[in-house]
């Protein structure tokens, strides 16, 4: 199988390397499409397949292309990849907000995969939900599927809308649990540790903690109970969270980032 990933950004290297890494492909058989000269260049470097410019010598001997792209920049993907495609492709789109129909018309091609990964894929912890089209089949789902998993989890979900839930809370997920361990650094510093000291409480903290709650059937309101004792340190804090809010504002904020994601496919 022929991969093309169009757009050696971020996320495209991370798809490149996972799969290689993860032998389900090989150099030979990957291939990325990169506009920018100089990071084609670097690109050329790291080992990783094969880098091209100009999408006429590469798109019609790939089985799949990644779009890995920024949004704002599709239209004109689109109109100059449209010449190259063949029906049979299968396209894996990783675009916030542009919806699997949009993709399907603007280039002609039935068999779209559209998914929203998030940041922790870099590191093979990364969480992916994905759909598709009709068009595609069981064989191509569960291909891609294997490709996905190669950069940590992934569910897939049967309506597209879902995508935009995903995005805001997995794909944007990330920034809230950093928000929240800066608080706490910020804490820590307050009341007396280093910077450095800060940073180790807090990230082992939270290393532990999710690791704990991995490793065991119960809930986080049944961990939080187990953390608190009657008048103690634990349940002063719970109790000033709930007195500020603070988990109700995590709601509102999730459910800002979809109202935001379901905009972005309006567009």
């Amino acid at each position: 199988m022929k991969i093309l990933i169009i757009g050696g950004g971020n996320m495209g290297l991370t798809y490149a390397q996972s799969f290689l890494r993860a032998h389900i492909t090989t150099p030979e058989d990957m291939m990325i499409l990169e506009k920018s000269p100089e990071k084609a260049i670097e690109l050329s470097k790291k080992n990783i397949g094969t880098v091209f410019g100009n999408a006429e010598d590469c798109f019609h001997i790939a089985d799949l292309i990644i779009l890995a792209v920024k949004p704002q920049d599709c239209e004109i993907l689109f109109k100059s990849l449209r010449p190259f495609v063949n029906p049979q492709q299968v396209f894996l789109s990783i675009m916030a907000g542009v919806k699997i129909k949009s993709i399907a018309e603007s280039l002609g091609a039935p068999k779209v995969i559209r998914s929203m990964p998030n940041l922790p894929a870099q590191v093979g912890m990364g969480m992916t939900a994905f759909t598709s089209s009709d068009e595609v089949t069981r064989i191509e789902l569960v291909m891609v599927q294997n490709l996905i998993n190669t950069t940590g989890k992934s569910v897939y979900v049967e309506k597209e809308e879902a995508i935009d839930a995903a995005t805001a809370i997995s794909g944007s997920g990330p920034a809230y649990v950093y928000y929240f361990m800066d608080a706490m650094i910020q804490a820590a510093r307050q009341m007396g540790f280093s910077e450095s000291e800060s940073e180790l409480l807090v990230k082992q903290t939270f290393r532990g903690a999710v690791d704990l709650y991995n490793k065991s059937d119960l809930s986080c309101e049944e961990w939080i109970k187990k953390v608190s004792s009657k008048g103690g340190t634990t349940e002063a804090a719970m109790s000033s969270f709930v007195d500020n809010k603070v988990h109700k504002d995590i709601i509102e904020g999730a459910n800002a980032a979809l109202n935001r994601a379901v905009e972005l496919g309006q567009k």
